[in-house]
């Protein structure tokens, strides 16, 4: 069995191993598509801040159920992975937070993850839905992260809502926002990344290199400003100029990671009684959600699906600084 190892920051190498083999409470999966993440993408440079080396890569995945004991599962169901690992007893977990606990083991980042033929993964992390093929199950977990955040804000239709960052996840963040009646604000440096962010149904679509940013914020929301406002950048400056852009009574929803420190204005920020929060990961409830919306087909691959690799390709690809995996919306890793 062949699985793609990240040995260390910017190096590949492929190994050889045994069938892994399904114990009490496990499912084995043979892997059909594996989604490049921005994680995937920061751990190859050495700059993901939950990742040790070496590391299997992978955690978006679209599989095959071989066997196990998954209740309800048979042979040959086309299932996706809740990749957040937990013994579920800790205070988060008794909170109905599984997904930020102490000690959380993220697929891919914490533990090997699913670029390989085939992995073992708790029975209790399979979702199934009937209807779906790879490329809908491929892009769950992406999308289940928007769908997270928005639980998290609380989104209230008719109301501006903010989205910095219009990569995979910020796109994600504006086509369930616009299902949920927002009126969104696309803001981003990528002209091509706005136009997806239009078609995906931003109503308005903001560059962030123009010098007058927030006097357009302000028009377009007739100086009340965004009341929802979510990070997709998980870039520090970014993430730091949008405190400028909340309502008064606005809510800050942090969905990007980065490693320094926050810093804005405190009398600023409480004369607003803003709320900031962060969103990790995402609930199970989240990847039935998402599951929904892609199988009503309010949410269509072909939005996201922007290049496809081979497994045997892989490796070159995160290799080959000139075709940058940032660039597009989303690669899927293909197995034959």
């Amino acid at each position: 069995m062949k699985k793609l190892i990240c040995a260390e920051p910017g190096t590949f190498v492929y190994a050889d191993d045994d069938m892994p083999k399904a114990g009490a409470g496990q499912s084995l999966l043979r892997i059909r598509k594996i989604g490049i993440c921005g994680t995937d993408i920061h751990a190859f440079a050495g700059r993901q801040p939950f990742f040790n080396y070496p590391r299997v890569l992978g955690h978006e995945v679209a599989a095959d159920y071989v066997a196990g004991d998954a209740e309800g599962f048979s042979p040959g169901d086309k299932v996706t992975v809740v990749p957040y690992f937990t013994e579920g007893k800790d205070i988060a977990s008794r909170m109905g937070k599984p997904n930020c606990t102490a000690d959380m083991r993220v697929l891919g980042v914490h533990i090997d993850g699913a670029m390989a033929e085939y992995i073992v993964v708790p029975s209790a992390s399979l979702r199934k839905e009937e209807g779906l093929g790879y490329d809908e199950l491929v892009l769950v977990e992406p999308l289940a992260i928007g769908a997270h955040g928005i639980q998290r804000g609380g989104i209230v239709p008719g109301e501006f809502v903010l989205v910095i960052g219009a990569g995979p996840i910020g796109l994600g963040i504006i086509a369930l926002s616009k299902i949920g009646g927002a009126k969104v604000i696309a803001l981003d440096v990528d002209s091509a990344r706005l136009e997806t962010a239009a078609a995906l149904g931003a109503s308005y679509t903001i560059s962030a290199k123009d010098s007058d940013v927030y006097e357009q914020i302000h028009t377009i929301t007739k100086g009340d400003m965004p009341t929802l406002i979510f990070d997709a950048t998980g870039n520090t400056i970014a993430i730091n100029n949008a405190f400028q852009y909340m309502a008064h009574g606005a809510r800050y929803v942090l969905v990007g990671l980065q490693k320094e420190e926050i810093h804005f204005s405190h009398p600023e920020f409480h004369k607003r009684e803003g709320t900031l929060m962060s969103s990790r990961n995402a609930l199970g409830s989240d990847f039935e959600y998402v599951m929904e919306r892609l199988k009503d087909k309010s949410l269509k691959p072909e939005q996201f699906i922007t290049r496809r690799v081979k497994f045997a390709d892989a490796a070159a690809l995160f290799a080959d600084s000139t075709s940058p995996l940032s660039s597009g919306i989303k690669t899927v890793i293909e197995f034959d």
